[in-house]
């Protein structure tokens, strides 16, 4: 009886993960998780090689968490009482090596559909290999990169496309330095000393890439394009 309670209420929290709507379906939820129909909830999807096995709820740092198990990931269903998403953040990160997403604060049960395809969303930002948990809400811009695949794919060609024809070696060392001077603000300087070279190289390479695609980093909608397309490229292509 017991084992079937169990699945009854597994069975309730995936068809609140899967949006399937249905008469009474949040009340039944509710009372079955003990959890309440209205509060501030996230989702968190993370990838994992070995999943551990199906539990139950687990309470940690003033959160409630629902685990459910699928074939390459889980799925946690965190009912956040008055902690954020950092201190969500930080538990999930001492738990699994990631990568995963972690979903905006949602208002209630019925609105974990929306959450888990939010948290997905957020996972599909992370780059091959990455081991970060990632917040959708530090990911925006590359999750609508990640959300329209083709649009993506043209961007990349579109602005990379005369980086696209060199060496691996040389489009790979171009590509990372650009990253770096993003990272660094801007910075040569700052960027030449994460790549271990001089700053003027910095500026070489930059010029290159500008000459390359024939944008230039100082006007800022062109830089956005620049920005957006690597963000595309890590994302598509292996360097």
């Amino acid at each position: 009886m017991q084992r079937r309670s169990d699945e009854r209420v597994r069975a309730l929290l995936d068809a609140l993960l899967e949006g399937r709507a249905s008469p009474g379906l949040v009340e039944r939820a509710a009372a079955g998780l003990g959890l309440p129909e209205r509060g501030r909830y996230a989702v968190a999807v993370l990838r994992v090689e070995r999943p551990e096995p199906v539990r139950g709820v687990v309470e940690q740092d003033g959160m409630r968490f629902w685990w459910r198990t699928r074939a390459d990931r889980e799925i946690a269903v965190v009912c956040l009482g008055d902690r954020n998403l950092a201190e969500l953040t930080a538990v999930l990160v001492g738990r699994c090596p990631g990568p995963g997403g972690i979903s905006p604060v949602v208002e209630g049960l019925a609105e974990l559909d929306r959450a888990r395809r939010l948290a997905e969303a957020a996972l599909l930002t992370c780059t091959a290999g990455s081991t970060r948990i990632v917040r959708l809400e530090e990911r925006l811009t590359t999750a609508l990169l990640v959300s329209q695949p083709e649009l993506s794919a043209r961007l990349v060609k579109d602005v990379f496309g005369p980086l696209l024809t060199l060496e691996p070696a040389e489009r790979a060392l171009l590509v990372e330095t650009l990253d770096a001077w993003l990272e660094c603000g801007g910075s040569a300087g700052r960027a030449a000393g994460r790549l271990f070279c001089h700053r003027n190289t910095v500026f070489n390479r930059l010029r290159r890439l500008e000459a390359l695609t024939s944008r230039s980093l100082s006007r800022p909608r062109e830089l956005i394009e620049m920005t957006l397309a690597l963000d595309a490229f890590r994302l598509t292509a292996a360097l």
